[in-house]
């Protein structure tokens, strides 16, 4: 039986992923069938299980399913757990479901590939949801002067700086407490994908500073060509998602992908 890989999201019909570890696999030669499953909002363990009884080895999952992905694991790795959220499933020799979170990974790759210089750096971080939560663990332990997290909710931003703060120096607040200037500024809210902006003051960022959204399109995001207006290098998140992927199948396989093909090759298609 071919070894079986999927995505589970609701909705995934939209989801690359079919597409990037398909052409993992065949970059290094591995024999297997990745696809794209519409699991049930009210029984996403029920999908899992049916998966693995059809062959399944392992899975990413995209929303609304991580925080369900975290509570059926057997073993969690300690990133995963401090994120409370898992978009990579592996299923052990042993038959347990191990978790893991690749996004903080992905991000941080994404931004070295762009020789961004993470220690030392000045990084403010917009939101304090569960995107910007899975990859405050990896950027912390690059060594930055400083993390700051921005929030509408000044409260929920306050209350995510603490759960980390024994990994660094961070902070949290509202968006009208910001003040520049910062060497990277990231946006892991989804103002994008509605073409909105957070409410961020015009020095923001320090000169050869880089604008990060999570977010990826065809065109520029209204925060990166903001941010460009301001003197900011705009990286978008289509690398971030190759990487995360790439360390999925890592993970997965026991192979380390070339991503540059892969992310270049996406690029085109946008």
């Amino acid at each position: 039986m071919i070894d079986r890989y999927c995505v589970f999201g609701h909705p995934v019909g939209h989801s690359k992923s079919p597409a990037i570890h398909s052409a993992f696999a065949e970059q290094t030669g591995e024999h297997l069938e990745y696809t794209a499953i519409e699991a049930p909002l009210d029984d996403f363990a029920g999908a899992w299980r049916a998966f693995v009884a059809e062959g399944g080895r392992g899975a990413n999952v995209t929303v609304p399913f991580k925080e369900a992905a975290f509570g059926l694991c057997d073993t969690l790795s300690e990133r995963a757990r401090r994120a409370g959220a898992v978009n990579t499933l592996i299923l052990g020799g042993n038959g347990l479901t191990y978790g893991d979170t690749t996004d903080g990974v992905g991000l941080v790759r994404d931004l070295k590939r762009h020789e961004v210089h993470l220690a030392g750096a000045r990084i403010l971080v917009l939101g304090a949801g569960g995107a910007v939560r899975g990859v405050l663990e990896p950027l912390l332990t690059e060594g930055p002067a400083s993390v700051r997290i921005a929030n509408r909710t000044a409260a929920k931003a306050t209350a995510l700086a603490e759960d980390f703060g024994d990994l660094g120096t961070i902070g949290g607040g509202g968006f009208a407490a910001v003040e520049g200037p910062f060497d990277l500024v990231i946006n892991g809210t989804s103002a994008s994908l509605a073409g909105d902006l957070p409410p961020l003051p015009d020095a923001l960022f320090a000169a050869g500073a880089t604008a990060h959204d999570m977010m990826y399109g065809a065109e520029p995001t209204v925060f990166l060509r903001w941010a460009a207006e301001r003197g900011a290098r705009p990286v978008d998140g289509l690398g971030m998602l190759v990487e995360q992927a790439a360390e999925s199948f890592f993970q997965w396989r026991g192979k380390r992908p070339d991503t540059a093909p892969v992310l270049e090759a996406l690029r085109r298609s946008l």
